[in-house]
C-alpha cells in the first residue's frame, strides 16, 4: 500500500528559529521536518480541542518535549 501524498511547500523562517527548531528535533531524534509537522499537529489538535464541543487531543507518540 502506497503512503499517502504530502504536499510540498516552501517555508521562510528567520535562522534564529531554524536553530532551535533543528537543536528541538535533535533532541527529540527528528528530521527538521519532521519536527515541524510535529509541532503543527500539536497545535491543530490543541485548536480542536478548545473549540466549543471539542475533544482533547491524543496523547503524543514517540518522543514528546
Amino acid at each position: 500500500m502506497a503512503a499517502p501524498e504530502r504536499k510540498p511547500f516552501l517555508l521562510r523562517i528567520p535562522p534564529d528559529l531554524w536553530q532551535e527548531v533543528e537543536k528541538w528535533a535533535a533532541a527529540d531524534l527528528r528530521s527538521v521536518n519532521g519536527q515541524i509537522e510535529f509541532i503543527l499537529r500539536q497545535a491543530v489538535a490543541r485548536r480542536k480541542s478548545d473549540l466549543p464541543g471539542g475533544t482533547p487531543p491524543p496523547a503524543p507518540k514517540g518522543n514528546s518535549p
